[in-house]
């Protein structure tokens, strides 16, 4: 069975991917930035010490994406932590393909607008090398993450990776899918 398209990769593959183009002053449409993955990552410091807390980060990070998460593991031990090496200690998962757009779409259209006191998304929240991280204090900002299901809030992190070289490019490019940005100036000529 095929899988339907997105309406954000529509958009994208239709309209957006040839301004870009244009707008940029690209001589070939495979040199317009695109997205590669988007990283959902969720860190539960008490992992190891509180089995449940760990439970909880991987059912609501499945909740949040459609996918299953892998746990993260301590690749060193700090004795000041209690942390040994190979303690779990979070939770992440890489999307890509169709579920990659559908959370885009949706982190866009709903989950940002849930935000308390949303001005927008600083620039310098780029890693300059074209990469976006956005935080959120608590999961319940997801519309599909139930109150009552969640045991501990905790922050999760997510990362839009784009084949950008810099950041100018990757701000520009996700502007036009709609992402919110406080203070991202288009400039006339890009260099």
């Amino acid at each position: 069975m095929a899988i339907p398209k997105n309406r954000l990769k529509i958009e994208y593959d239709e309209r957006i991917r040839l301004e870009l183009k244009d707008e940029l002053n690209m001589p070939n449409i495979m040199q317009v930035p695109k997205l590669e993955k988007v990283v959902l990552n969720m860190g539960v410091g008490e992992g190891y010490h509180n089995p449940k807390a760990l439970e909880s980060a991987i059912k609501t990070l499945e909740v949040i994406a459609g996918q299953k998460p892998i746990v993260t593991r301590a690749r060193k031990s700090i004795s000041n932590f209690k942390l040994r090496e190979g303690h779990p200690i979070g939770a992440c998962l890489t999307l890509r393909g169709h579920r990659m757009w559908y959370f885009l779409d949706k982190l866009i259209n709903m989950v940002l607008p849930r935000v308390r006191d949303f001005q927008g998304i600083a620039i310098k929240k780029f890693d300059g090398r074209g990469n976006l991280s956005i935080g959120f204090r608590d999961q319940l900002v997801f519309p599909d993450v139930k109150f009552d299901e969640v045991g501990i809030l905790k922050g999760v992190s997510v990362t839009i990776v784009t084949s950008a070289p810099d950041d100018y490019q990757a701000g520009y490019f996700l502007k036009k899918l709609g992402m919110p940005f406080s203070d991202f100036k288009v400039v006339d000529k890009v260099s």
